[in-house]
């Protein structure tokens, strides 16, 4: 036997014996306390915890808890992206408890638990595999579930063929999963993200049609949950990228703690100083990451000191504000993004921004709704690069149009010949001395945010997305050219003047 293989067999054998020093049996215990047992706990899943899952239940269940698992046993076509802070116990309570929750309900189950690769998966699947081979109490109440010849690692049978779990890989061919009639109805995946995936948009993409087009199909019959336990620090993840796909999926978001307050989501296990002191250990930024889903980029080049927020002077207190639309025609993979900057003094405002992965129609509609925000006397110069104005855009921009009745002002401008690298880089400096601010109302914006990851995740050779920095450096480009006249004029381009350009542009 393989080191390995002895290692993992050890580590198997420790979590049986865990198991069965969890649970006692009464030797003095009646016929009818039992089958009393029984029946309260096909109801009450925070009694079914309690009670025959002593090793995992230091605490009594969560209300998000018992709100999950009662709406799974509802719904067997749910789609549930479980976004439960750390420590709250997501891959516990999806993996193994309501799984055998279900099996107690006398469903027949099936279920397939992918992992990050395939040894997460059998690690994570053996962890219900062993409830079954060695809990005293869930033995005594549902028989000994053992199936001799079919009880290997990744790949078990239980003997009344109710429970069938089998372990598959991220991204690996789920074609072998059917087996007969046999077909999953219930797909745990389970903590797919890691620190390699969440910088690599390109896999994220792959393994989200993975899920879509492969995984998923393999559930055909009336019965068919999807489960998706991950937390998300990340500004892209596997996960939110399936909740901005799926809006219709149900997305149980909960955060492990009140910023302001720390009272914990989970009051039955953590007491009130518990994410104060964490946050003191770790720092804050680290801490809401992880335990309460707050993005964040650290940034190598345009860190989070060069970020300053503020309120921004009176709208027509500025000498020209620029709208710049970076065009993604499918908003699939790229991100439309459109963000408005105004020119004060010598100092740069990044006033609002829009930053999403949606089609052409959404960003032309957010300019339009921009406009009616502010006064009807200021001017948004929008921008677009030639290179975009194509049949595409012009019929999205004409479809708007025709909604809104009225033209929008937007100027085509000619594709900077720089790198686009170091076109971002040429921002720096600004930052660095101060001269770049951003709208403190829009602190909260997750447009904002987006953008600003996007432009911490700058550095060489990066991957991530960089449609919102490059809107950003070509909106600044533009409002530089003012800074240089000393002899400055407001623009007295009349609002008609402009509307008249944009109808004859078609």
């Amino acid at each position: 036997m393989k080191a390995q293989d002895k290692q993992a067999l050890k580590k198997y054998q420790e979590k049986l014996n865990l198991i069965r020093s969890g649970n006692s049996i009464n030797p003095n215990e009646t016929k009818t306390e039992q089958e009393e047992r029984i029946e309260r706990a096909k109801k009450d899943y925070g009694f079914f915890v309690i009670t025959y899952f002593k090793h995992y239940a230091d605490a009594d269940c969560a209300d998000f808890q018992i709100k999950l698992a009662n709406r799974i046993k509802k719904n067997p076509k749910c789609r549930e992206l479980v976004r439960w802070g750390r420590g709250l116990a997501k891959s516990v309570h999806c993996d193994i408890l309501i799984p055998l929750w279900l099996w107690i309900n006398d469903e027949k189950i099936y279920m397939v638990i992918v992992g990050n690769n395939y040894d997460k998966a059998e690690t994570l699947l053996s962890d219900v595999q062993a409830e079954f081979e060695s809990n005293p109490l869930l033995i005594h109440d549902y028989g000994d579930q053992k199936l001799v010849g079919s009880w290997t690692d990744g790949d078990f049978n239980t003997k009344d063929n109710r429970f069938k779990g089998k372990a598959l890989g991220m991204d690996t061919s789920p074609r072998g999963l059917r087996e007969g009639s046999q077909r999953p109805n219930l797909i745990v995946c389970d903590d797919l993200e890691d620190k390699f995936t969440s910088k690599n948009p390109k896999r994220q993409d792959d393994v989200v049609e993975w899920i879509e087009k492969d995984l998923l199909k393999t559930m055909d019959g009336p019965i068919r949950r999807y489960l998706h336990p991950n937390n998300d620090p990340w500004p892209r993840s596997i996960q939110n990228l399936l909740e901005a796909r799926h809006p219709k999926w149900h997305l149980d978001e909960v955060k492990a703690y009140d910023q302001v307050t720390y009272k914990p989501a989970w009051h039955q296990k953590y007491d009130d100083d518990y994410y104060r002191e964490i946050e003191e250990e770790d720092g804050s930024l680290a801490s809401r990451a992880e335990y309460n889903h707050e993005k964040h980029t650290e940034g190598k080049i345009f860190t989070d000191d060069l970020i300053q927020w503020a309120k921004p002077p009176r709208i027509d207190h500025f000498k020209i504000i620029v709208g710049f639309w970076d065009v993604a025609y499918s908003g699939k993979n790229d991100y439309n993004a459109v963000k408005v900057w105004g020119l004060h003094g010598r100092n740069f405002w990044h006033l609002k921004a829009f930053c999403k992965q949606c089609q052409m129609v959404d960003a032309i509609r957010f300019m339009y709704d921009y406009e009616k925000e502010i006064p009807s006397n200021i001017i948004i110069h929008w921008k677009v690069e030639s290179q975009f104005w194509n049949k595409p855009l012009k019929d999205a921009l004409k479809l708007v149009e025709n909604e809104k009745r009225r033209p929008l002002n937007i100027i085509i401008v000619e594709r900077p010949r720089i790198n686009k690298y170091d076109r971002i880089l040429t921002m720096h400096p600004y930052y660095q001395n101060g001269r770049i601010y951003h709208n403190e109302r829009e602190k909260g914006n997750n447009d904002m945010q987006t953008g600003i990851s996007q432009l911490k995740g700058i550095e060489p050779k990066y991957q991530t997305h960089d449609d919102g920095p490059d809107a950003d450096e070509q909106a600044i480009n533009q409002l530089s050219d003012y800074i240089e006249r000393d002899n400055f004029k407001p623009m007295t381009t009349s609002i008609e003047e402009m509307r008249s350009y944009s109808r004859n542009r078609f």
